[in-house]
């Protein structure tokens, strides 16, 4: 596949107010939350590598002990084996990516 449409990968949700779009490619996956306000997410860490960004709204994120408010545009690095957790201040709009690909979520894009 070379051209998809966002809008016509089925929505998953994964925690109680974080439903997402999965794209895998062979090395990376790409989510994109739809995030609602008051949505924690447990701490938790993963050997993956993880690049998030806020597209809309603001979430409060917390990495290896420590927490910051992000907004459109911020962007957060989450280096492997780091504990992390957020909060959605308000609804919003994310985007991860994580390398390698994310094998717990292969085959969930349809």
């Amino acid at each position: 596949m070379a051209f998809e449409k966002l809008e016509d990968i089925k929505p998953r949700e994964i925690l109680p107010g974080y439903t997402v779009r999965f794209v895998h490619t062979d090395r990376m996956t790409f989510a994109f939350w739809d995030v609602a306000k008051d949505s924690p997410l447990p701490e938790h860490a993963h050997h993956h590598e993880q690049v998030a960004q806020v597209m809309e709204g603001e979430y409060e994120l917390t990495i290896g002990g420590e927490t910051k408010r992000l907004g459109p545009g911020d962007v957060a690095i989450i280096p492997s084996n780091v504990p992390h957790s957020g909060m959605a201040i308000t609804a919003c709009k994310l985007m991860d990516v994580f390398c390698p690909v994310r094998e717990d979520y292969l085959g969930t894009n349809k």
